[in-house]
């Protein structure tokens, strides 16, 4: 089987879809092949942005549009209920949508906002379990895949992340927990932990610790990449094609785990 058919016949649903990782999910996922892919964000506009570029390079894959707010349960439930009713069935997910802490990297514990606190895990945390709920129930068995969006964070302590590392370790803890639960009907749930990627929310992350922290921000942020083996920033067509292994038969012994692709920043 070539990739251009690795995808034949499935339908794959995606959050954070209008940018970043999950938008280039939905790109890779069509160029081999997808049947179907259901498109959730917050950004109606991103969607619809998304959909048309990828409705002119793939024609073949049929683009179902939902705007969404993770953190709201019957919402999520919708649109996975829709999605079904679209296409018929569902074969797989890309639980991508997250969001950074409002003082990123800037504010430590004893000065935790609790606002920003329930904002972090709602989304993060509160939101993927959410889709993990809706997607369980339809998913096809055997042969289902779901792939969480984990975080180096989520693997190692983070100074003045901890609303963003508590929700990212929560993820992995739920998606061994979800593993567990649904391996014996042939289901899979993994999670992908990326270190530095070249994403919308990256750039907004050094923004806020710039204009927080002035000059001090852009030492930082070299720093981290010292820190990283391949001195560079990935790419999330890079990490786009991890999620397609384990969204794959490729990968179909895997689950439960949590695999960075961070360039070597936790090594």
């Amino acid at each position: 089987m070539t990739f251009s058919k690795q995808f034949s016949g499935r339908v794959i649903a995606i959050t954070g879809a209008a940018s970043g990782i999950g938008l280039a999910t939905a790109h890779l996922l069509a160029s081999r092949g997808a049947k179907g892919l259901s498109l959730a964000d917050l950004s109606r506009e991103g969607l619809e942005t998304a959909s048309s570029s990828l409705k002119e390079e793939y024609p073949e894959t049929g683009v179902f549009l939902f705007p969404l707010d993770v953190r709201k349960s019957e919402e999520v439930e919708q649109w996975i209920q829709k999605t079904v009713e679209h296409f018929g069935h569902l074969d797989g997910a890309a639980n991508m949508a997250g969001v950074i802490p409002r003082t990123f990297n800037t504010t430590g514990l004893d000065a935790q906002d609790l606002s920003d606190w329930d904002f972090i895990i709602g989304v993060n945390l509160t939101g993927v379990m959410h889709c993990l709920r809706a997607q369980l129930k339809h998913i096809s068995a055997p042969g289902g895949s779901i792939v969480n969006a984990g975080s180096i964070a989520g693997l190692i302590g983070r100074p003045k992340l901890a609303s963003y590392a508590a929700s990212k370790h929560g993820v992995l803890g739920l998606t061994k927990s979800a593993a567990k639960e649904v391996g014996e009907k042939g289901v899979r749930v993994n999670a992908i932990c990326p270190g530095r990627i070249n994403t919308p929310m990256a750039s907004n992350a050094g923004k806020v610790a710039a204009t927080t922290a002035g000059g001090g921000a852009e030492a930082r942020d070299q720093e981290t990449i010292q820190g990283v083996a391949l001195r560079r920033e990935g790419q999330p067509e890079e990490v786009a094609k991890l999620i397609a292994f384990l969204l794959s038969d490729e990968s179909a012994y895997i689950t439960g785990a949590s695999i960075s692709i961070d360039g070597g920043w936790n090594c």
